[in-house]
């Protein structure tokens, strides 16, 4: 490992152990933030782990809300990281399953796909893969999206300590192989588990990175 990597993965370590704060929910593009720093937005299916993940990021237990109810998240919710601001993390509404009225999970829909398309200060999305399903139709959908928009993503798969050492390595090879399929997937697929923090510290890290792109 580089002395590089390794001096990335310490200021992120000291950065988000630092001031992260909410700032805003935005249920429409109009209430979006002035684009005055960079942002990483957070895609995934609903209840794929990305509250948790979220959490685990910025080592504190409720700075983004956790459910059990698929679909609780339902506008684009923004979190700013240091002091001075350096950056926003967004946590962007679940795709796939909600339990939602049909026309409510279309505006959803409509506001990540301009958010996607539209938000000059967007330098990477993470796309949340659930590491006991892998990518599932719907995953697919969200990563062409993100291909058609010429928005860089890292796929990351989440919860792998709910599964096998042996099924989660044949999981990783496949999501890998899926990633190299799409123009604008990053060729590193991230392995997480926000319990046992596995992964925790080279996320940081890639968002870091990915922020002073």
């Amino acid at each position: 490992m580089s002395d590089d990597h390794d001096d990335l993965t310490e200021r992120a370590r000291k950065l988000f152990s630092g001031p992260v704060t909410f700032l805003k929910s935005a249920p429409a593009l109009k209430f979006l933030p002035d684009p005055e720093v960079p942002e990483i937005a957070f895609a995934g299916r609903s209840n794929v782990g990305k509250s948790s993940l979220l959490n685990a990021l910025v080592g504190r237990k409720a700075i983004a809300r956790t459910s059990v109810t698929p679909g609780r998240t339902q506008e684009l919710n923004f979190f700013e990281v240091g002091e001075p601001l350096r950056f926003r993390l967004v946590d962007m509404p679940g795709y796939g399953f909600a339990k939602a009225p049909p026309k409510v999970v279309e505006t959803w829909r409509r506001l990540v796909r301009d958010y996607l398309r539209g938000r000059v200060v967007l330098k990477r999305t993470l796309v949340l893969i659930d590491s006991r399903h892998g990518v599932k139709p719907v995953d697919l959908e969200m990563m062409e999206m993100l291909d058609q928009a010429a928005v860089g993503y890292r796929l990351v798969l989440t919860k792998a300590d709910k599964i096998k050492a042996t099924e989660l390595d044949a999981v990783h090879a496949a999501t890998v192989a899926e990633a190299r399929k799409h123009p604008a997937a990053f060729p590193v697929v991230h392995v997480t588990s926000s319990e046992k923090s596995l992964g925790i510290d080279e996320l940081r890290a890639a968002v870091l990175g990915d922020s002073e792109l």
